[in-house]
């Protein structure tokens, strides 16, 4: 069963203090059982102390990014076993602000995902469209690129132990959804993509959307089939927000 995971990211934002009041209050309200993953991705300097405050709860840490290289002369970079070492499981590659704002290319996030295999991190790798591909009819061809940077690099088994985020670059911060039907076909291409070299994979592997989800609309989202959870920006910074996400998943039946 792949049960669904909702991933707040927290992107530039957070404070010793306002961390604190923002673990206590998931790690409290997180829903009971195991049909739902939270996770929270903040700041690197939040790493470590972010990672003591969740303890021994069942709410998962990751990084909003990754070195594609182990060690070295790469002033500002944090490597994948330091990432480790603050506690982090998981490790965000490939956010549609990272390849616009800061010119990471398709093989630039294949590498960055296979750094995170190799030390035992989980990738999620963000895919998505803007609303100019969109709207000239690009958005599979755009998703297959990105998809395949990865595939090609490190081959369909390493999304055994990985993520996929759809984020539709025009519904991150725009208020503007995908509509649950919309988000569902570019899911579904993701994960025939995926069936077409291995069932397994694609029948194992959680693919989240990602673009302005709410607690009132993310039933609606996390309900069609191929939708397994959330890659959550603005509403992972409030604890109420976010678990109104949580609950919502946790309300559906597992798959």
């Amino acid at each position: 069963m792949r049960g669904y995971l909702v991933a707040g990211n927290w992107k530039m934002n957070g404070s010793n203090a306002a961390n604190r009041t923002l673990v206590q209050g998931i790690v409290a309200g997180a829903p009971a059982g195991e049909s739902v993953q939270l996770l929270v991705c903040p700041p690197f300097p939040y790493l470590a102390a972010v990672s003591e405050m969740l303890g021994d709860s069942a709410v998962a840490l990751g990084s909003q990014n990754i070195s594609a290289h182990d060690s070295g002369a790469f002033t500002g970079e944090t490597a994948g076993n330091m990432l480790r070492e603050s506690g982090c499981q998981y490790a965000i590659v490939g956010h549609s602000e990272r390849r616009a704002l800061m010119g990471e290319s398709s093989q630039n996030v294949a590498d960055k995902f296979q750094a995170a295999l190799k030390v035992g991190l989980k990738p999620i790798l963000c895919v998505g469209e803007t609303l100019e591909e969109r709207e000239s009819g690009q958005t599979d061809a755009v998703i297959d690129e990105q998809l395949n940077a990865v595939l090609d690099t490190a081959g369909v088994e390493s999304f055994v132990d990985a993520v996929i985020a759809y984020e539709p670059v025009w519904a991150i911060g725009t208020g503007m959804t995908a509509s649950p039907e919309q988000a569902q076909d570019v899911h579904r291409h993701i994960r025939a993509a995926l069936e077409a070299q291995s069932e397994s994979v694609a029948a194992n592997i959680k693919i989240l959307y990602g673009g302005s989800v709410k607690g009132d609309n993310a039933a609606g989202l996390f309900s069609k089939p191929d939708i397994d959870g959330g890659l959550i920006g603005g509403a992972s910074l409030k604890s109420d927000d976010f678990l109104a996400i949580a609950d919502a998943a946790a309300s559906l039946e597992s798959r």
